[in-house]
Order: structure tokens, then sequence, then C-alpha cells
């Protein structure tokens, strides 16, 4: 049975939106926008009114955008 290792827990961590805005270079709307176009990864529920995203996600989702420049 082979396993992917796991990233540490410093290094894997849930993104709040102010973060995730800062890493992308969108705001709010945008980011929504594209979510809801299955275009950005989804938001975790944290909490009724709270949000987050998981950094690995993130981290792979510009990785790729950078990978598909011309």
């Amino acid at each position: 049975m082979s396993q992917t290792p796991a990233l540490p827990a410093s290094e894997r961590r849930i993104l709040r939106l102010d973060e995730v805005e800062t890493k992308s270079g969108f705001k709010r709307a945008h980011i929504y926008n594209l979510m809801r176009k299955g275009q950005f990864p989804k938001a975790l529920r944290l909490g009724v009114r709270a949000v987050g995203w998981d950094s690995f996600e993130i981290d792979q989702w510009i990785a790729e955008r950078l990978n598909n420049r011309t």
C-alpha cells in the first residue's frame, strides 16, 4: 500500500480570506465567482460564519496557473 507523505502540520494549514486574497492577488468577489464556476478551490466551512481554504490546494492552484502560462 503506497501512501503520499503528509506535509508537516506547520506547512499545511487553513488559510483565511485575507491570506487567500494576498496569495492569489484576487479580491473576495472574484474568488467567490471563480469558486462558483469551479475554477478555484472550494472553501471549507469552519463554523457558522467562518470559512477557510486548504493552503495546499491554494498553492497547487497557483502552481497550475504558473505552469500553464504561455
